[in-house]
């Protein structure tokens, strides 16, 4: 397989980005990201990207590993002309400080500091933020891992796609490859006398010594559920990557779907109240299309990166009742929203808002 021919065709078809559009790496040195750093180098040569620059985040979680990551990647960077940043955040200090979870908080991190790097690029060459690009390197195997974990813990409508080619600004351009592939074209790049990155033994990209940790959930995924998934069927990552791309193509009309009944059934409250009234109507739609509304207003209120509870969106359709609302209805979910209904339909706000609104009646 091409490589490079592959990755054009899925950034055009998937309109991950064009000719021009100012595009942000992620390189953590791994072997994935030093994959996507050769052939996004290659396609920009090409003229089928635009300006590239590349962010490396060092969470100084591993001590002289992470520095040693840092090391390899700001040396890639200058082996292939593309300017570098190194983002250092101690992410421990971080997440005992605000009492959150240390994976959450370095995606947090890593992501702000992306989106800083991408405004920055877009600045310097006089593009508009919204047209430029975040490309991670995440792969088929990074997506398989996701579909298993959401096998183990559950998911909502649409979560068996596992990952979006395109999500708001970040692309996924590695998504159909696996993990051999990709270090398998590092390899011939090296034997074919390429200019290539290494560390200080000669190695052509880093190694995570906590991949092989089985005491975290995803690691416990990638090293005993996949192998054996995989010797039932070698061709999983194929099998799997076809199958989810069938879900997302269902998802994405669903949604579709779903953005036609929240125009038509939705209205946000007023300016200074947060929340969203949602009409009637809503109520004699199919409940896959209902719990879909439900779980876009959810998300609106909480956050892009909140988890959306199950419980919270069954108490959001709790509050129909065929064509006519629970009049009285009254549910407190997650994030301390306030669920109730009356004629006029079920309204989503805080808790504060809420009561300070019942007063007042």
């Amino acid at each position: 397989m091409d490589l490079s021919a592959h990755v054009l065709s899925v950034i055009e078809t998937r309109g991950l980005a064009g000719p021009d559009t100012p595009v942000v790496l992620m390189v953590s040195g791994g072997s994935d990201s030093t994959a996507l750093a050769y052939l996004c180098a290659d396609l920009r040569r090409q003229g089928k990207l635009g300006p590239l620059a590349m962010l490396h985040v060092n969470h100084r979680l591993r001590g002289d590993d992470a520095d040693g990551d840092e090391a390899f990647a700001r040396q890639l960077a200058e082996v292939l002309e593309i300017p570098f940043t190194c983002l250092s955040v101690d992410v421990r200090a971080i997440s005992d400080e605000e009492g959150g979870n240390v994976e959450a908080v370095a995606r947090r991190l890593r992501y702000q500091g992306a989106h800083e790097a991408l405004a920055a690029l877009c600045q310097q060459h006089a593009v508009p933020v919204a047209d430029g690009r975040i490309f991670v390197a995440h792969t088929a195997d990074d997506r398989i891992e996701n579909f298993f974990m959401r096998s183990i813990v559950g998911t909502g409508p649409g979560g068996f796609r596992s990952m979006r080619y395109l999500n708001g600004q970040v692309g996924r351009p590695l998504l159909d490859l696996g993990r051999d592939d990709l270090r398998a074209y590092i390899d011939d790049l090296a034997e074919a006398g390429r200019a290539m990155g290494r560390g200080p033994a000669g190695e052509l990209w880093c190694e995570d010594a906590t991949n092989s940790h089985t005491d975290r959930f995803r690691a416990f995924v990638r090293c005993e559920m996949v192998p054996l998934a995989k010797e039932r069927n070698p061709r999983l990552l194929d099998t799997l990557v076809r199958t989810m791309n069938r879900i997302g193509d269902e998802d994405d009309m669903l949604e579709a779907m779903a953005d036609r009944l929240l125009e038509c059934h939705g209205r946000r409250l007023e300016p200074q109240q947060e929340g969203c009234l949602l009409g009637p109507g809503l109520g004699l739609q199919p409940v896959p299309l209902q719990r879909r509304v439900a779980v876009r207003v959810l998300r609106d209120l909480l956050g892009p990166d909140a988890r959306i509870e199950g419980a919270s969106v069954d108490a959001v359709l709790e509050g129909f009742d065929g064509p006519q609302p629970r009049s009285g209805y009254v549910a407190n979910i997650q994030g301390n929203l306030a669920v109730s209904a009356n004629r006029a339909g079920v309204r989503i706000e805080p808790m504060a808002a809420f009561r300070t609104r019942r007063k007042r009646l």
